[in-house]
């Protein structure tokens, strides 16, 4: 997919998610090799502009089209991203374990959420329908997860 295709997807994305007319949001690419991340995002709330980044040496994703809708995706949770934050951040000692705990809770909640807004938004609107599995072909079997657990008899 060259960059005019991935652009015209962003702006596909950016309307039918209805990030503009109130919000200002640019696509760039990322050209650093050592960047680990296919895609992120820089955000200015109290401007209301955004910069979506897109990895365009190494993503680790094959289909960009889930990677653009995802990270759009967090743009529309920003404004619950930021309550829950400040509660953690108001209801916890920092670093204490309570602390660590809600945050872990807290983004492993709100990723599968994107992921998961991401994936029906794909299959209602979606050019590429197929899902990007490279986090799963990097992770462990199932079998081996539960391999040296002990019998719980």
């Amino acid at each position: 997919m060259d960059r005019n295709e991935i652009t015209a997807l962003f702006d596909k994305y950016v309307k039918k998610l209805r990030i503009t007319p109130a919000w200002d949001v640019k696509l760039e690419f990322v050209e650093d090799p050592t960047w680990r991340k296919t895609g992120d995002f820089k955000i200015d709330c109290d401007d209301r502009k955004a910069i979506l980044l897109l990895n365009a040496v190494n993503p680790k994703q094959e289909n960009l089209e889930e990677v653009i809708v995802h990270e759009l995706m967090h743009i529309k949770m920003y404004p619950l991203d930021q309550v829950t934050e400040s509660l953690i951040v108001n209801s916890f000692e920092e670093g204490s374990a309570a602390s660590n705990f809600a945050y872990q809770q807290f983004f492993n909640a709100l990723e599968q959420t994107v992921e998961e807004l991401t994936k029906c938004f794909l299959l209602e609107f979606g050019n590429n329908k197929s899902l990007s599995y490279g986090r799963c072909s990097r992770g462990k079997s199932f079998n081996d997860l539960y391999e040296g657990l002990a019998n719980i008899e």
